[in-house]
């Protein structure tokens, strides 16, 4: 949309309704004015990374577009959107009505979040270009997916987290940490369930006061109307479940082994390259913690030659968007997208033919038989890749 990274912001992806007093409404951008979350009713567009209210999405995107937020005249404007992982065809259409057709976009381009790692930062090492393979995990509120890079994206779903609330997601993110040995720490808090060196304590919102959560340090002082709500196991156990979800009872293999799965799935002769460069991305890898973790077990998982080697981004929340950003300013970025009269022609076909297909063989003997053109357009040899790893994954769920 041609928004400079300077004017970055962070929005809430909600629409939220108090239910008590005044009964205000809050949606996206307005989150930062509201003061008693206690009682706010929070609604979230996107579940476990799919739109399915698209009335709260396009309100959020009203206020995106605003003279609040950014101020975009949508029919002047170019915009690139990214989509989950493995996304439904039907939901890709309505993508393309609400651009096209609600908003009225000269053009846009649709894409995962690891589509665009290559062209950002991540990976970026002075003396060096990019390598030609690479790992993305992108662990994020509701799926954690491994994705390896090469010439097309190759994706594995892998678990979803469980819903939360607005103040206990605060609580995990300014709380939690990955351990790295989750055996020991549980015993040091079991130990001494009161006094470790673990243990955090975390006041909650005092919101007749106006005062946020936040973590307790060791100057504040703690008066008798403060709730005080004590972290201990519970800020490494969280966080494990990527790692360990057959914890609770989740038939699923944890990060390292499916990332160890998913390189095993790709030309042994290219193997040794994406193990030495997996990337990270999405807010799940920002615990204390993760990035030494991953690289211990993936270390024992990895053939003995080979070197393991981990980027973190600086910010890994927005590093797509960074990204983004970067392959739009590129010239032949415009070479990419769907324009708004390509679409009045073809409508959603457009779309299908342009942008790359997620969906693997399996799922396309699924679906039956279907007319040529709308079928994705894809080289056979891109399709053999995507079936090749995604089956093995997505049956041992």
């Amino acid at each position: 949309m041609g928004v400079p990274l300077s004017r970055l912001a962070s929005l809430a992806t909600g629409v939220g309704r108090m239910n008590r007093g005044d009964k205000a409404t809050y949606i996206g951008h307005e989150f930062e004015a509201c003061k008693d979350f206690a009682s706010l009713h929070y609604r979230l567009p996107i579940e476990k990374g799919y739109v399915v209210d698209w009335d709260a999405q396009k309100a959020i995107w009203d206020g995106v577009f605003s003279d609040q937020v950014f101020n975009i005249d949508t029919t002047e404007a170019s915009i690139l959107i990214t989509e989950p992982y493995f996304n439904l065809p039907n939901i890709q259409e309505v993508y393309d009505q609400f651009v096209f057709e609600e908003y009225e976009f000269q053009s846009y381009y649709r894409c995962s979040p690891a589509a665009l790692i290559p062209y950002g930062t991540l990976f970026s090492q002075p003396t060096l270009s990019l390598p030609e393979c690479m790992i993305v995990v992108d662990s994020g509120f509701s799926f954690t997916h491994v994705v390896p890079i090469m010439e097309e994206l190759v994706s594995f779903r892998q678990w979803n987290m469980m819903d939360e609330t607005h103040i206990m997601n605060h609580v995990k993110e300014t709380c939690c940490l990955v351990s790295a040995n989750f055996k020991l720490d549980l015993e040091v808090c079991r130990a001494d369930p009161k006094r470790n060196s673990i243990i955090r304590e975390y006041i909650l919102p005092d919101l007749s006061r106006n005062k946020q959560g936040r973590v307790r340090k060791p100057d504040d002082i703690v008066s008798d109307e403060d709730q005080v709500l004590a972290m201990n196991n519970e800020r490494f156990v969280v966080p494990e479940l990527i790692f360990r979800p057959d914890d609770i009872g989740l038939e699923q293999a944890g990060l390292p082994e499916t990332i160890a799965h998913c390189i095993s799935l790709l030309p042994e002769d290219l193997q040794g390259m994406f193990w030495s460069n997996i990337g990270l991305i999405g807010g799940n890898t920002k615990f204390p913690g993760f990035r030494q973790r991953l690289q211990q077990e993936l270390r024992a998982l990895a053939p003995v030659e080979w070197e393991v080697a981990i980027y973190e981004a600086d910010d890994p929340i927005t590093e797509a968007y960074k990204s983004a950003y970067e392959f739009a300013s590129r010239p032949g970025f415009t070479q990419q997208v769907i324009t708004r009269a390509e679409y009045a022609e073809s409508g959603s076909n457009a779309s299908r033919r342009k942008f790359p297909s997620w969906q693997t063989q399996e799922i396309e003997k699924d679906k039956g038989k279907q007319r040529e053109d709308d079928r994705p357009q894809a080289s056979s040899r891109t399709r053999s890749k995507v079936a090749s790893g995604s089956t093995s994954v997505r049956n041992r769920r």
